[in-house]
């Protein structure tokens, strides 16, 4: 198990981690340590949070600073197949060209916009965020990358070849399915705990997320890939964090 550990810190994030063998055995459960990677960048937006206002920094420095934090701690991996995606929609082709421009590594006009308008967004968002629901946040980069990792393991790949088709072909799917819900279940336990509202807010946009993205895959682009996991993944962050504020309001 802890190579399986390893192995997922070191496929989706930056985080220095010994070198092991990715043989099939620790390749089966990994992806249940997906979600670990979203509670450490958790912890550092959290402390990063707390610091920052204790030395009365202003708002936008704490912003940017948070903005940035999962970027780095993860290398963009995720909003990589979020702009990857972007260009791949905007195209309105078919299905086959949008899994081509997905695979193309040049970015087009349409990513750099909407990576724009995505920043903003969390940004935005983000300078909203109160002491009383920055750790239903925080959780929440759990819950997502839990969610994101069910997304992956259940429905099917729409390439043979690749990483991605690989890693869920190596996965041992009932039992990651069972372990990733579990922690989400888990999660959201904690949610409720530390804000009941912000959590409601949170489990209603993240069920409205991944309908919205499971028909979405489904009409343009026949199944799930690396790229569309990353996408869903953002997508599921800026809704929880929308979550988060709404929260605080009522």
């Amino acid at each position: 198990m802890i190579k399986s550990l390893i192995i997922a810190f070191s496929m989706y994030s930056r985080i220095p981690m010994p070198m092991v063998d990715w043989d099939e055995k620790s390749m089966k459960y990994a992806i249940c340590f997906f979600p670990f990677v979203g509670l450490v960048i958790g912890l550092v937006e959290w402390i990063a949070y707390k610091i920052l206002n204790i030395l009365g920094m202003g708002t936008f420095l704490t912003v940017c600073v948070m903005t940035a934090i999962p970027l780095l701690v993860t290398g963009g991996i995720h909003m990589d197949g979020f702009i990857d995606t972007a260009d791949a929609l905007c195209s309105h082709a078919d299905k086959n060209k949008k899994l081509e421009i997905m695979k193309d590594p040049h970015i087009g006009a349409f990513a750099v916009i909407y990576l724009c308008v995505y920043i903003l967004l969390y940004a935005g968002l983000l300078s909203e965020i109160t002491a009383e629901t920055v750790t239903v946040f925080c959780l929440g980069l759990f819950l997502s990358r839990a969610l994101s990792g069910i997304f992956f393991t259940v429905f099917k790949n729409t390439k043979s070849t690749g990483l991605a088709a690989k890693w869920s072909k190596m996965t041992s799917k009932k039992n990651a399915v069972a372990v990733m819900s579990a922690e989400a279940a888990a999660c959201a336990v904690f949610m409720f705990v530390v804000n009941p509202v912000s959590a409601a807010f949170v489990i209603a946009f993240s069920v409205a997320v991944s309908v919205y993205h499971y028909h979405n895959c489904m009409k343009n682009f026949g199944g799930i890939t690396g790229d569309l996991a990353g996408y869903f993944l953002q997508l599921e962050e800026l809704a929880i964090l929308l979550a988060c504020v709404l929260g605080g309001i009522l």
